[in-house]
């Protein structure tokens, strides 16, 4: 018996010594003799950059490729940071009720009901990640790396995360309870706030139309500040006080409303732009415009608070169902024709952005969107920047990731030629220092 017992001692050692050794088994990767853009400096016409353990290690002009590292040659190649989409729901598992209880009797039943689909700045979008979720796999094709993961949803959407598209290896679990593998792929969590203003809302009660919505945003913060107020002064009291009652929707909003978390206004039209930036100065709230379609005429305000960017590449296009000879409205011509431009105006006024695919079909228009904008007046410095180093910024993960530089996350792509050449390819992705797939481009088709 107790040899039998010695015997299975020694296989669950000798299985903890695998599983150990697998787990610290370097992951060690060299790009050698490649052009690196740091976004954090000066380019470096041929250096080497060595990855280890899922950071970079090493970076720069006499950095030599070690001993023991997969060597990847990257003579005639350009190595950047991964690229940051700041706007998506892709790899989220949220539900947004669409279709009011078939049951509701009386009108504070659908306002209840309607609460709970548009009052939800308590969802954090880091506990609804789907691990390995395919949907985000397949932006590392078109080089990105990292995503700002958005709830969807209307009103008072819930709270962002930064998420890379790729988890790592899972590794095997031995005595003792499985990990939580969704916070593997998790950045940073709390980014941002996410608000919109939607035209009208479905279901009964209030609010119903734009007007409402604005005074039910107005109204909640006002609430929050009054639960807050009430919460003091019941700890200070105690005796013979109220107690307030709980409710985590409004507590959800106090970090944003004592400056600690950006609030993500989505706005488009100038007017709309103006309204965010008008309710996030009466509320002393950190504002973050998202969207931005028109942010090029009100540049000037948008400087003035210090509101960061997100600028949406998914630029309108003409209506596959229109016929070719129909008239379009002139706003719709001037919008699709500005579009490419604003990111332009939003440098020369100095603002700080960063681009979105916001809900883009293919993921490669994602990277051509930002061409277009380059085409069209964007210095490609601030273009790289826009999809790197400031979008990690605006999401307070400037540390972690966005730039070349030592002890940072290896989030890497490497291309074939210049990152807005029309013509480029995706030779090689990094995402947590692992490679990852990339998938060959669809062949573009001809025609209309």
């Amino acid at each position: 018996m107790k040899t039998h017992i010695r015997a299975i001692a020694t296989i669950a050692a000798l299985a903890a010594t695998l599983a150990l050794a697998r787990a610290e088994a370097p992951r060690f990767y060299a790009i050698k003799g490649a052009r690196l853009v740091t976004a954090a400096g000066a380019d470096i016409p041929t250096g080497t950059l060595v990855i280890r353990n899922g950071l970079i290690e090493e970076v720069g002009a006499d950095v030599q490729a070690p001993a023991g590292a997969v060597v990847i040659d990257g003579a005639g190649l350009t190595v950047y940071p991964g690229l940051v989409d700041m706007g998506t729901s892709a790899g989220l598992d949220v539900t947004v009720s669409q279709t009011p209880p078939a049951n509701q009797r009386t009108t504070e039943e659908a306002e209840r009901w309607k609460r709970s689909v548009i009052f939800r700045p308590d969802l954090e979008a880091a506990d609804h990640i789907k691990a390995d979720a395919t949907e985000l796999s397949r932006l590392a094709s078109a080089g990105i790396t990292a995503v700002l993961a958005t709830p969807p949803g209307v009103v008072f959407k819930g709270r962002s995360a930064l998420v890379n598209v790729a988890a790592p290896d899972d590794e095997p679990q031995i005595g003792n309870v499985g990990d939580y593998r969704q916070g593997l792929q998790i950045v940073r969590t709390r980014v941002a706030l996410h608000i919109e203003f939607p035209g009208n809302v479905r279901g009964d009660g209030y609010p119903a139309a734009l007007l409402g919505v604005i005074s039910f945003v107005r109204q909640s913060f006002l609430d929050a500040q009054h639960q807050h107020a009430a919460g003091e002064r019941y700890e200070r009291v105690k005796t013979g006080a109220t107690r307030p009652a709980y409710d985590p929707s409004l507590d959800a909003l106090q970090p944003a409303l004592e400056g600690k978390l950006p609030v993500a206004f989505e706005a488009n039209a100038a007017r709309e732009i103006l309204r965010a930036l008008d309710m996030a100065k009466e509320f002393k709230l950190d504002p973050v415009i998202t969207g931005a379609g028109e942010a090029d005429r009100v540049a000037a305000d948008l400087k003035t608070r210090g509101a960061r960017v997100i600028y949406s590449l998914n630029f309108p296009v003409r209506p596959r169902t229109l016929a070719p000879d129909a008239d379009e409205p002139i706003a719709a011509l001037r919008a699709r024709a500005s579009a490419p431009k604003v990111p332009a105006a939003l440098q020369s006024a100095g603002i700080v952005f960063a681009f979105a695919s916001s809900g883009l079909r293919e993921p490669r228009d994602f990277l051509r969107n930002a061409a277009r904008a380059v085409k069209e007046g964007l210095p490609r410095e601030a273009a790289l920047l826009a999809l790197t180093a400031d979008a990690a910024r605006i999401a307070g993960a400037g540390d972690r990731v966005g730039t070349l530089e030592k002890g940072k996350i290896a989030n890497i792509v490497v291309t074939d030629m210049d990152l807005f050449d029309e013509r480029v390819k995706i030779k090689h992705v990094f995402v947590g220092g692992r490679p990852v797939r990339v998938e060959a481009a669809p062949a573009e088709r001809r025609g209309r």
